[in-house]
């Protein structure tokens, strides 16, 4: 095929998008579901509403393709286990009580039965369940959802690709079940699974797709040749069936790296691939390869993963450089539009040059129809959205909002110095304990307690001007006063203010920053029904005033226990923002860390005595490829100690980091030079503990022993059984008892009890201490 057949044969699609709706409709559907004031029929009404509505404005903007199956009510992965039939005993009684029901157990856990474990969705927030498997799984198909919705698409007139998370992939993000004995590898279930994916491509088919894309984002990792081995396999298996439609093997998020020439020899019908991350490998690795001849490319090359406008004339010479190297090319985002907000029109309280630097993801779709069109009918046919593009990056390019001299010239003076305490750890800790006077295995909480209805309301309130500012902070000094005086009733030993005035714990900051642009409708899921609006970093960051120092000095004027600071810190400020993309991360970081770094000062002035800077993200942001990560590691800790490390030796600084797999930061976690770490171990029993211990780490730890994402009360009995695993590995002086995170989107019913029980483990297990006294 020449490239001028090539190029006319190109077409738009994405390969996912929000599943919210504008107004947030399936999250309030959910809840309200859970609640019992929303029906099941209601409920899936909602839903198939959303999913035509998604179908149709995609249609209209004029793609070509639409996805199906990537809506879910909770999380794909957890869709997937569904399909595949691999349901924890646990959950079993349930989900064939109901499915429904079953499906969010699984999700969220009840009282009687734990949730799965969750964590991030690769290098992303989105926070995904990981599947339990053991050597006894049996995998049986159910294809019910995923041919329902691509009949419901059929019906609408549209041409649909249903869309399923890979084989391998799968595997690869599962976890041994809780028992199955140590060693054990989900992908040696590969042969297993296949004959199920066969069944549900074979549905698939009958129900009219002509082609399925199979998601394998694992396949941009590092992988051993087992692993690729078994890749091979799956593609090699899946590829010869006779009854399939045709397969589209999509990756997304970097290079694809030694499994490109894996793929390209598979006989599947086509890959999607990153041009955005990886262009240049991408690239260089298709040309290595001959290209994919005979099958179907389809490019990345619109961000699907940050908010600034795509830049026409460089995606539309990657597009021309792959003609060519495909059969056919067509043109996408780079991943799932789910990880943006859904339509930058609805900011109108943005200043209008900074809108048109947006693309959100109706925008993104419309860039995504325009870069196929151009490249079908040539650039001719679309000169009027070029020169509009082009004023438009030249607009932010110019633009006085993003550069700020004297940040710059204070960044420049950084020195190593700058970002190391004047002490080592021994000498401080020895200084903290005279200092606080806290007992063995003290107890505090992350930070957030309940948001409770009616500060939302004074909260919306102030917004909208029915309250003014004086009677907006005495709400607020009314909820900090219940929640430190709940914390001392309790018996807790350190304590939090509860973060009342904090709408989420980035746009908190970043809307007392400069630099930082806040969104009014910009939500994007970070699991569940969790959403977030994740702010825009347009320029350069400075801390005009103190942000946190007004609640924190009042919620320590109560009480004579010691009351953290809480802050979030500059590696999370970034990773949970849309980040500017014209200058290193690295730069930026060092911005936010120096903003930081005035409040850490302030807060200590004012008294406190412990500081807490979450960096939850800092796992999460880890580059997928390990020949990354040493750079990255190097300023993200370099970060954190610029904005802790002009303390006094006696102030004790905490971070927190959650919903991660922390074995491959251990060594960062320790270069961060945090007195006390507190991280997630509720749902994985501990598991971060050993890791802690069997890599020497030195300091005070705080592995979480009550699950927050779940509705569920842990016992008593619970919370000091985890205790007694953590104390297996890490020694009782340097073991701390605390949730595994805030707790703000908890119901204050189960938040008494369960801390109530968190202080009654603390105590029992402290009284069993040697030389404890009764």
């Amino acid at each position: 095929m020449t490239s001028t057949t090539a190029a006319a044969a190109a077409r738009a699609t994405v390969y996912g998008y929000p599943r919210q709706g504008q107004g947030r409709e399936l999250k309030k559907a959910v809840e309200g579901y859970w609640k019992g004031t929303v029906t099941a029929a209601a409920l899936r009404d909602t839903a198939a509403g959303l999913r035509r509505a998604t179908w149709r404005q995609l249609a209209g903007a004029g793609v070509h393709e639409v996805p199906t199956g990537d809506f879910s009510y909770y999380d794909h992965v957890l869709d997937t286990s569904v399909m595949v039939g691999a349901v924890p005993a646990r959950h079993r009684a349930a989900v064939e009580a109901d499915a429904l029901d079953g499906y969010f157990a699984m999700a969220r856990g009840t009282q009687e039965v734990a949730p799965l474990e969750m964590t991030k969705w690769f290098d992303t927030n989105y926070h995904y369940l990981v599947p339990e498997l053991g050597p006894d799984t049996v995998f049986t198909a159910d294809s019910a959802k995923q041919v329902g919705e691509l009949g419901e698409a059929l019906a609408l007139g549209l041409a649909a690709r249903p869309v399923l998370v890979g084989p391998v992939t799968y595997l690869l993000l599962a976890k041994p079940a809780p028992g199955v004995a140590e060693g054990f590898e989900p992908l040696t279930l590969l042969d297993r699974l296949l004959p199920v994916y066969a069944e549900v491509l074979a549905d698939l088919r009958a129900a009219g797709a002509e082609w399925v894309q199979l998601d394998e984002p694992a396949l941009v990792q590092d992988r051993t040749p087992a692993e690729l081995n078994a890749a091979a396999r799956a593609y090699r298996d899946l590829g010869r069936l006779t009854d399939r439609p045709k397969l589209l093997v999509a990756s997304y998020f970097d290079r694809l790296g030694e499994a490109l020439p894996v793929l390209a020899k598979a006989p599947v019908d086509g890959l999607a691939l990153d041009f955005t991350r990886a262009a240049a490998a991408n690239l260089a690795a298709l040309a290595a390869v001959g290209g994919l001849p005979g099958k179907r490319l389809v490019a990345g090359v619109v961000d699907g993963r940050n908010v600034w406008i795509d830049d026409f004339e460089q995606s539309l010479s990657i597009l021309g450089t792959l003609l060519g190297l495909a059969d056919r090319v067509d043109v996408a985002a780079s991943c799932s539009l789910l990880h943006v907000p859904l339509d930058a029109t609805a900011e109108r309280d943005l200043d209008p040059q900074v809108a048109r630097w947006l693309a959100f993801a109706r925008q993104k779709t419309t860039e995504v129809v325009t870069l196929a069109r151009g490249l079908a009918q040539g650039t001719d046919t679309i000169a009027a959205e070029l020169a509009a593009n082009r004023a438009d990056l030249a607009s932010r390019a110019g633009s006085a909002l993003t550069r700020d001299p004297a940040v710059r010239a204070r960044a420049a003076a950084v020195t190593a110095a700058d970002a190391r305490r004047s002490q080592p750890y021994p000498e401080r800790t020895a200084a903290q304990r005279a200092h606080l006077g806290l007992p063995p295995l003290p107890t505090t909480t992350i930070g957030s307690f309940p948001q409770t209805g009616e500060l939302r309301a004074a909260r919306a309130g102030l917004r909208a001007g029915r309250l003014d500012e004086a009677a907006y902070e005495q709400r607020v000094e009314a909820e900090i006063r219940e929640v430190v005086a709940f914390q001392e009733k309790a018996g807790i030993d350190v304590l939090v203010h509860g973060e009342p005035e904090r709408n989420d714990m980035v746009q908190y900051f970043a809307e007392q920053l400069t630099g930082y642009l806040a969104t009014q409708h910009g939500w994007v899921q970070s699991y569940g029904t969790r959403y977030v609006r994740p702010p825009i970093l347009a320029g350069d960051v400075s801390r005009p005033e103190p942000m946190t120092l007004r609640w924190t000095r009042y919620a320590q004027s109560l009480t004579r226990r010691p009351v953290k600071g809480m802050l979030t810190g500059p590696v999370t400020m970034l990773a949970w923002s849309f980040v500017r993309d014209d200058q290193p991360l690295a730069d930026t970081a060092r911005q936010v860390a120096l903003a930081l770094r005035d409040e850490v000062d302030d807060l200590e002035a004012a008294g406190t005595a412990v500081i807490q800077v979450d960096e939850p993200a800092l796992r999460e942001t880890l580059p997928l490829r390990e020949a990354d990560r040493p750079a990255y590691l190097a300023w993200a800790t370099e970060a954190f100690r610029l904005a802790t490390a002009g303390v006094r030796p006696d102030t004790q600084i905490h971070t927190h980091m959650c919903y991660a797999e922390f074995g491959d930061i251990l060594t960062a976690i320790d270069d961060l030079d945090a007195d006390v770490v507190s991280l997630e171990a509720a749902r994985s029993h501990m598991q971060v503990a050993g890791e802690l211990a069997g890599a020497g780490y030195p300091r005070e730890v705080g592995p979480g022993v009550y699950d927050i994402h779940s509705p569920r009360v842990p016992g008593a009995r619970e919370a000091a059984s985890l205790l007694r695993t953590g104390l297996k590995a890490i020694p009782a002086e340097r073991l701390w008892v605390n949730p595994d995170c805030g707790l703000k989107t908890r119901a204050w019913p189960e938040v008494r009890a369960s801390l109530e029980n968190l202080v009654a483990a603390a105590r029992e297990v402290r009284g069993e201490l040697p030389g404890a006294t009764s």
